[in-house]
């Protein structure tokens, strides 16, 4: 059976996928839809039918986040199964995983294990809070990660308390940053000749993405705080009630904000010591957001972001995430994609947001059904018939 390929950018490299959940699956992810062969190694389901994946197969999380993959059962406990997955990784090019540090140990499919049959091998790894030290034993969560990252001391309102960020941030960056090791490692392959184990973990990818925000406190031992839809440092800055709604508007620099102030008719605003600076403009931050606030509630929002986008000064809508996808821009961009279910219906999941002018990716397959591959798999792994059987019936597959 040809394998359905997404993109050529990847497809001389077979990865072997034992990740589940979020944050493993989301670099994965990134490997298959630009064609790498993606082969999802599954635990098989227990009598009470239990998913290894990480929920409900037929929900949109699980459709978006394991596409063009395929799938294959393999119990890693038995001895028949590691065994098969050793010979596997003879000929792979990637394993990803991100179990608990001990758990790949225990399994003997740790790093150090897999060099020693294929010097080659990249091995990728995400964990809570790090592959050593104190807490490396500890199980991780996405929101754990966001309040020990520092993410929600600088999130909401001021005042507020802790707030949460509305998507799995370091779950899906440390997805990202793992593909980034990855290939970066496939890359220096080519001249060493040799794999390497690349880790991260939601605690370091949630710090990484903290940027200036971190910067403010090792560099200048500023520690910030909320500032709810304001932003930090550029000031106006933030949400503005319309007559239809909320809208964003940003300035950045004197000469945004003296075509920010012409284009909302306050002409008077740029005579005032309070706003001459971006200093000033900061410190009375909040009777600036004040005297805004008395303009725009005069036309809609539509009516706003044409006026301010008209005069360079950067303003969009709020959406809600059903009027993201009818927005003509994001129409344009061709970012939700469809693709053909086993029952021939079609449903749309989120594409890559890169485009590549010669090896584009696709949405090439829907997400596999548990261990529907698996014989497939094997036999292009040089498994014989006969040894297909004997993991079956010894009930490894």
């Amino acid at each position: 059976m040809a394998i359905p390929k997404a993109s050529q950018a990847l497809s001389r490299f077979t990865v072997l996928d034992l990740t589940r959940v979020r944050s493993g699956p989301t670099c994965v992810r990134q490997l298959a839809d630009w064609g790498a062969n993606v082969i999802k190694i599954e635990q098989p389901p227990d009598e009470s039918g239990g998913e290894s994946m990480g929920g409900p197969r037929e929900n949109p999380d699980f459709q978006n986040l394991h596409r063009n993959k395929r799938s294959m059962t393999l119990n890693l406990k038995s001895k028949e199964g590691r065994a098969a997955f050793l010979k596997m990784v003879k000929k792979a090019d990637v394993v990803v995983e991100n179990f608990r540090p001990d758990v790949k140990r225990r399994l003997k499919i740790d790093y150090k294990d897999l060099k020693k049959i294929n010097p080659r091998i990249v091995y990728g790894s995400i964990s809570g809070f790090g592959q050593d030290g104190p807490y490396e034993s500890r199980p991780g969560f996405d929101q754990i990660a966001q309040g020990m990252g520092g993410l929600m001391s600088i999130t909401g309102l001021p005042g507020q308390g802790p707030v949460r960020v509305g998507i799995p941030v370091a779950d899906l960056t440390a997805g990202l940053f793992c593909a980034m090791g990855i290939l970066t490692a496939l890359l220096e392959r080519e001249k060493s000749k040799k794999g390497q184990h690349i880790s991260t973990s939601l605690l370091q990818a949630q710090i990484f993405m903290l940027d200036f925000q971190a910067a403010r406190w090792l560099i200048g031992k500023d520690v910030p705080k909320q500032a709810g839809n304001d932003h930090p440092t550029s000031i106006p800055t933030g949400v503005f009630k319309t007559t239809d709604g909320y809208i964003n508007i940003a300035t950045t620099g004197g000469a945004i904000w003296e075509r920010f102030a012409k284009a909302l008719g306050a002409e008077a605003m740029l005579n005032n010591p309070d706003y001459a600076t971006a200093k000033s403009r900061s410190a009375n931050r909040k009777a600036l957001n004040e005297e805004i606030g008395t303009y725009t509630p005069h036309k809609s929002s539509a009516e706003w972001i044409e006026i301010m986008n008209n005069a360079g000064v950067p303003c969009g809508p709020i959406y809600n995430i059903d009027q993201v996808f009818a927005d003509p821009q994001v129409k344009h961009l061709g970012i939700a994609q469809s693709v053909k279910k086993r029952d021939k219906s079609t449903m749309q999941v989120v594409g890559q947001p890169i485009i590549m002018s010669r090896t584009k990716s696709k949405i090439a397959a829907p997400p596999p059904e548990m261990g529907q591959h698996t014989n497939e798999v094997l036999k292009e792994f040089g498994f014989s018939a006969k040894e297909i059987a004997a993991l079956h019936k010894a009930k490894a597959v």
